[in-house]
């Protein structure tokens, strides 16, 4: 044993430098791989983990010095490891012929897909720099190029790196430790012999040395880091921000008039509105609607001169409920006059950020599930139907627990501006009004030019919706959207955010404009309360057009899947007017709110233009009429051929197109997988054979619960039984329909 022991020892020092190398660089390719965080799945991320580990491990354990028969195991392993971690579905049928081998071994291999490609990428990096990194200038190489990529990652995506870079840097200097060492054995070995006798002196220094720049260098996130990529240090040289194209990082306000600019996002506080901002494109949810609108989040009541806070008020907690899953939410109004129309959403958040509210279309009825139709509704949200918000209760926010995805429908009411013209912005009733007296309040420090600027922009109306348009209708036509205003502009002769972007600056962005509205809306009496939220966000290029435009004409309700970024972040004004509740109103320049309106007739456009016009016009659409004719003539004629040549050789085309798809299978070949095939959809609905069970009883009991599919599935599995065991071959028009069968069979189970 004490011999064993010896031999081993004699193993692990014989080369104990190469050993470290592996282990070096298996650790920093781990490190490097971070870079994808949010691009690769938990499976992948664990996978090349245990794929690297494993090769460093038979690289350091096994003496063996054959290189190809190394990577042979490691090969081995790196498929083990994947099939272990892919979540694979194992067929459970035994191959008899070298041809089902084949296919079975594919039908395999292909749920591997894309696991076991980067499993054996990052495997063949482990190697090639394992084979790459014999001498210190390309060791030195190796680490610069793996900081570099992590520095110029950390820069430009939402993910923070500094860790891994740290982790890097220490790797580095322990190889370059270990090099100097391995040259000093090598070079001056009685030197090496009188170091190695005390290991402990040898060893200490390096190790408390290291450990002292690891700790300080993670742990002081008040000093910026000083390791930075070279465009990142040339940029800041110059006074500049780099520009997070993948996402931000974080950075919430800016205080007005310094020389940094936020990056644009939902707020977290209104308190001192002003300032600039960067435009920030991550994304940060997606909502599939049946309606295009904008996603409101949270309201303010009270206007303090520079920006907005929420002044709890008696009765503010009247109705509120905790939310149970497909009731109706409570509503302190009677529905609206011109009636509603609902708008079913499932929002789905890409950011892990926990905000105080769900955000949705306005208002809300009804909350169909949160998380996923199965799951039990969270106790941690409230509705609040005094100001129109699904709230998040603090401690669950604390807790940073935020749904992932949930469902909800809003009843929005429909626009029917002629009973808005007749209906009065307020509350008739005296006792209510008193108790939303407070979306009347204003500051007494409010300059008395801004109420009178309402009223000369409002003197031509005679009633208060038309009141709230010109006031729209002036903001937007008459101030200029930018999301960095010239603050220079400020004399300092106010103090007031509202009089200072009307009569100084003249410039500014969604908050200049709402909180502009808000508080001359006030001044003439309409109750008003400014809102933040999500602007609709964008549909995919392949749907309706380019991402950044949308079709009515196309679309005209909107429906689609919404990629809402931080750059969406909006914020706007709402009126109450009475038959109507709280009616969204948007001020900003270049902003259109989707309004659902109430049906009317279109008129007729009236024929204008002249009789030379009309003969040049009728000239100019003959001759484009002439060209688009000879075009499709052309066309067709093409078409012709084409159809002729495809019809004389439909049978090659057929053959060719059978052996494209399916290869050298046989159609029982065929019949065989497609069954497989099947069996995973089944599993995945909740189907799964137990491994007591053969394919037959499994169908049957199946049928049990399934019984309008009982009879495709007999037909499935007679078919499949017959090719599988039977010496007779099927056709191809068999396997056919076969395929057309489970085609037809998964569609149902769906």
């Amino acid at each position: 044993m004490k011999q064993a022991f010896k031999s081993l020892g004699r193993y692990f020092t014989a080369d104990w430098y190469e050993k470290l190398r592996f282990i070096f660089i298996a650790i920093i390719l781990v490190n490097t791989i971070s870079i994808f965080e949010g691009y690769w799945w938990e499976e992948t991320y664990a996978i090349v983990y245990y794929t690297l580990f494993a090769a460093a491990a038979i690289d350091v354990l096994l003496p063996l010095r054959n290189r190809y028969f190394k990577l042979i195991l490691q090969l081995c392993a790196a498929i083990l490891i994947t099939t272990q971690l892919a979540r694979m579905d194992w067929l459970v049928a035994s191959p008899q012929r070298w041809e089902e081998w084949i296919w079975w071994l594919q039908a395999h291999f292909v749920q591997l897909n894309p696991y076991i490609w980067i499993s054996a990428a990052m495997l063949l990096l482990h190697v090639l720099f394992g084979i790459w990194t014999t001498t210190r200038t390309r060791m030195v190489g190796f680490v610069g190029v793996s900081i570099l990529v992590l520095t110029i990652a950390d820069s430009f995506t939402p993910i923070w790196l500094w860790d891994e870079v740290g982790m890097v840097v220490f790797i580095g200097l322990l190889w370059l430790v270990a090099s100097h060492m391995s040259r000093l054995k090598r070079e001056h070995p009685n030197s090496w012999k009188e170091l190695i006798e005390y290991p402990l002196q040898l060893i200490m220094p390096i190790a408390l040395v290291l450990a002292v720049l690891m700790t300080v260098g993670l742990n002081m996130p008040s000093i910026s880091p000083i390791l930075q990529d070279p465009y990142t240090i040339w940029k800041e040289a110059k006074g500049e921000q780099v520009q997070v194209f993948l996402g931000d990082k974080g950075a919430d306000s800016v205080t007005p008039g310094s020389t940094g600019n936020a990056s644009s996002g939902y707020s977290r506080s209104d308190e001192e509105l002003g300032g600039g901002f960067e435009y920030d494109y991550s994304p940060m949810m997606t909502v599939t609607t049946s309606h295009r609108s904008y996603w409101r989040g949270e309201s303010k009541n009270f206007y303090t001169g520079t920006g907005w806070v929420e002044v709890k008020v008696e009765q503010a907690d009247e109705g509120n409920m905790l939310v149970r899953k497909g009731e109706p939410l409570s509503s302190l109004e009677a529905p609206p006059l011109a009636g509603t129309t609902d708008i079913n959403q499932i929002v789905t958040m890409i950011r892990k950020d926990a905000y105080p509210v769900l955000f949705a279309a306005t208002p809300l009825s009804r909350v169909n599930w949160i998380e996923n139709e199965e799951a039990p509704m969270p106790t941690g949200i409230v509705w609040v139907p005094n100001v129109s918000e699904l709230r998040v209760l603090n401690w669950s926010i604390k807790n940073r627990i935020y749904p992932k995805t949930y469902s909800v429908t809003s009843s929005v009411p429909v626009l029917d501006e002629e009973l808005l013209k007749k209906a009065k912005a307020g509350w008739t009733d005296q006792g209510a009004a008193e108790r939303n007296s407070h979306y009347l309040q204003l500051p007494d420090t409010l300059p008395n030019r801004v109420k009178q600027l309402a009223k000369e922009v409002t003197a031509e109306a005679t009633n208060d919706y038309d009141k709230a348009k010109l006031l729209e209708t002036y903001l937007r036509l008459n101030f200029n959207y930018n999301n960095k205003p010239d603050e220079s502009k400020l004399t300092g002769s106010t103090a007031d955010f509202v009089d200072q972007f009307l009569f100084e600056l003249k410039e500014g962005y969604c908050d200049y404009f709402s909180t502009s509205m808000a508080v001359m809306a006030r001044s003439l009496g309409l109750p008003t309360r400014w809102v933040k939220g999500f602007a609709p966000g964008v549909l995919p290029a392949n749907d309706f057009g380019p991402p950044t435009e949308f079709r009515e004409d196309i679309n005209p309700s909107g429906a689609g899947t919404y990629t809402v970024r931080n750059s969406d972040a909006h914020s706007w004004v709402e009126i109450y007017f009475e038959g109507f509740g709280w009616l969204p109103f948007e001020a900003t320049s270049g902003f259109s709110f989707p309004y659902t309106f109430a049906e009317e007739e279109m008129e007729a456009l009236p024929e204008t233009g002249t009789d030379s016009e009309e003969a040049t016009e009728s000239v100019k659409t003959e001759s484009k009429s002439n060209a688009r004719i000879w075009a499709w003539i052309s066309v067709g004629f093409l078409a012709v051929v084409a159809a002729a040549w495809l019809f004389v050789n439909r049978d090659k085309l057929i053959a060719f197109i059978r052996k494209l798809r399916h290869g050298s299978y046989t159609s029982n070949d065929r019949i065989v997988l497609e069954t497989q095939k099947l069996l995973r959809i089944c599993k995945k609905r909740g189907m799964e054979r137990e491994e007591h069970e053969t394919l037959r009883e499994a169908v049957m009991r199946w049928s049990q619960s399934q019984k309008r599919l009982r009879d495709d599935f007999k037909t499935v599995l007679d078919r499949f039984e017959q090719a599988k065991y039977s010496p007779i071959m099927a056709t191809n028009e068999d396997a056919d329909r076969f395929v057309l069968k489970v085609k037809s069979l998964i569609d149902q189970l769906r």
